[in-house]
């Protein structure tokens, strides 16, 4: 496993449409473990192969200490809705409050290549959809109203100058402790997605 540099908003890969994985490889399960390690390594939970400038439609996600696999991931039920805070890896310091489905159903494809579904609510479910938005080309500063995107726009500008080439260069032991991200993180605490 390798810890991988995590691209910022600036990044032309982070707009850009994946592609879904013909079949499931040993390079793609090699993907899956340096997306975890990295995710681990910057305190994330959740990160997409776009994030580390990869365009295979690939995503992990770990909430209570639960790992997933999303290989080809497609949401296809949304219900209810609900306001919270959100972060990511790729626009550290940044954080915005985001309406999205509370529940959904996710189809995808495991490690093996299996095809499977979840059904996924509250924390578990904003995190997937933040992920499968990566995979679209979305950020969540994209649901942002305009005047708090420009506001997110404005800090950004001080913070990018920290990621030369837009590269969020990753150092193990610099994340948070892990067993944090289980509970209802404190705004100072917020996870990244």
């Amino acid at each position: 496993m390798a810890i991988l540099d995590i691209r910022v908003l600036g990044d032309p890969v982070l707009r850009e449409q994946t592609q879904p994985v013909p079949s499931v490889t040993d390079e793609i399960r090699q993907l899956v473990d340096d997306l975890f390690e990295t995710m681990h390594a910057a305190g994330g939970i959740g990160l997409a192969a776009p994030q580390v400038g990869r365009r295979e439609r690939v995503a992990v996600v770990e909430v209570d200490e639960q790992p997933l696999i999303f290989i080809n991931p497609e949401i296809i039920s949304r219900e209810s809705s609900a306001r919270d805070e959100e972060g990511c890896l790729s626009i550290p310091e940044i954080y915005g409050e985001v309406d999205r489905p509370a529940t959904i159903v996710v189809r995808a494809l495991d490690r093996e290549g299996h095809p499977f579904e979840l059904n996924a609510a509250g924390l578990l479910a904003r995190c997937i959809q933040h992920e499968v938005d990566h995979l679209d080309g979305k950020l969540f500063i994209d649901y942002l109203s305009l005047l708090k995107r420009r506001s997110a726009a404005r800090k950004w500008e001080d913070e990018v100058e920290k990621y030369p080439n837009f590269i969020r260069k990753i150092e193990p032991g610099q994340a948070t402790p892990r067993k944090s991200r289980s509970r209802k993180p404190t705004p100072e605490h917020e996870p990244e997605l």
